[in-house]
């Protein structure tokens, strides 16, 4: 098939809940073959997410509650967005900070994650951070998190089994792997 013959068109947006994370908005499309069908949307001003690897090829993580799937779950630093249009780098920066007191020297762009493009926009933009100088950190209020180191062959094998689920975290670790050659 041609791209022309799977596009929908968007006729119309409604907001129908205005949180602090998300907005959800129902969008009125016009299908391929002329009919309407309605889909709802989160709408997320996005994030970035850092992979950061030390000098002795440790991965770090951080260890937090995520009670939308009720468990303790390893992550890579991340964050939203503060407001649209903000340099994502800016917030990968930002955030690796807050959360474990780390600087990197050395930045790389890995990609941008469309995390559930079947009903959500948000878009987390992956990053690699290598040359990495200690401080302190300063999470956010509400943010609870225990910083933990571990080998990037590890973390990916761990990736692999199944331990890690995390989607940014999961495709983050397996590109720095490979960027790295781990």
């Amino acid at each position: 098939m041609r791209d022309e013959e799977l596009r929908e068109e968007l006729l119309s947006k409604e907001v129908v809940y205005q949180g602090a994370i998300i907005r959800l908005e129902h969008w009125q499309v016009k299908l391929p073959n002329g009919n309407q069908a309605l889909r709802e949307v989160a709408c997320h001003i996005g994030a970035a997410a850092v992979v950061a690897v030390d000098g002795d090829g440790q991965v770090i993580l951080v260890r937090q509650m995520r009670i939308a799937v009720d468990r303790l779950t390893r992550e890579i630093p991340a964050g939203k967005l503060n407001y649209a249009g903000e340099d994502p780098l800016l917030c990968a920066q930002r955030e690796l900070e807050e959360e474990t007191g780390l600087r990197a020297g050395k930045w790389e762009y890995l990609t941008c994650l469309e995390t559930t493009p079947g009903f959500c926009n948000e878009r987390i933009h992956l990053y690699l951070a290598t040359e990495l100088e200690q401080g302190a950190s300063h999470p956010d209020e509400d943010e609870f998190v225990d910083t933990i180191r571990m080998p990037l062959a590890e973390a990916a094998a761990k990736v692999m089994a199944g331990e890690m689920r995390d989607g940014k975290t999961c495709m983050g670790i397996l590109m720095a792997a490979r960027r790295l050659g781990v």
